[in-house]
């Protein structure tokens, strides 16, 4: 017990301070690193990494994806141009992002002819979207998350999306509870066990599946969230 709780309080002492101050976001991030690096980089392999999974998952042209933490389009670009126009929906909280992105790595054509549905917000206003989701995925955002954005994310999703959606969400997997006590960030990494994770979902209308390692780049778990 006490060997437990040691080990729990050192990892939370290591997160705290290899997060104390992290990278700059929006405008401010751009100045130091570009469109690519702010959203992790690895840029065709894990973009194209979340495609091809989703496909493999049974995600066709006909269906509505939504990318929830799109960024800068590192998976979006993919996704865009497989999908029917308008069922590819994106949101995020960086403008600038979403700007680089639009700017950088997709040609107007495609733009034009798939005409995806963007949202930038902050608070997960998953209602302002025209259409419902038949996929949802949060690839490495729950890993920059507090527990109550969270929260906020699954609730409001919850009550959106349609009984079928499932949602495709990764975390950084901590065998011991993490006291993760700042806000959440872009920049900043959060661990969580699988316990939270599934405990999470059930408090906030979700049933979870455990499917943990998918052969991510970054070692990032992978959990189902299903309707209740």
């Amino acid at each position: 017990m006490f060997e437990s709780m040691r080990n729990s309080i050192q990892k939370s002492w290591f997160l705290l301070k290899k997060n104390w101050k992290p990278w700059p976001e929006g405008e401010e991030g751009l100045k130091v690193r570009d469109h690519r690096q702010m959203v992790g980089g690895m840029w065709d392999e894990i973009g194209e990494f979340q495609f091809n999974f989703l496909r493999n998952q049974g995600l066709e042209p006909s269906n509505v994806l939504l990318d929830i933490g799109c960024g800068s389009f590192r998976a979006g670009k993919w996704f865009i141009e497989y999908l029917e126009p308008g069922n590819y929906l994106g949101i995020d909280k960086q403008k600038e992002l979403v700007e680089q992105g639009k700017k950088n790595e997709i040609s107007d054509e495609i733009w034009n002819n798939k005409t995806p549905e963007i949202i930038v917000s902050d608070a997960f206003e998953f209602h302002k979207f025209q259409k419902k989701p038949d996929y949802a995925i949060a690839q490495s955002l729950f890993t920059h998350l507090s527990i109550q954005d969270i929260k906020i994310c699954l609730i409001n999703l919850a009550k959106f999306a349609p009984a079928h959606c499932k949602l495709y969400a990764t975390f950084f997997e901590s065998d011991k509870k993490v006291m993760n006590i700042l806000s959440s960030h872009s920049s900043r990494r959060f661990e969580y066990t699988s316990k939270q994770m599934a405990d999470l979902g059930k408090n906030c209308s979700w049933e979870m599946q455990y499917i943990g390692d998918w052969n991510h780049p970054r070692n990032q778990k992978l959990v189902i969230y299903y309707k209740k």
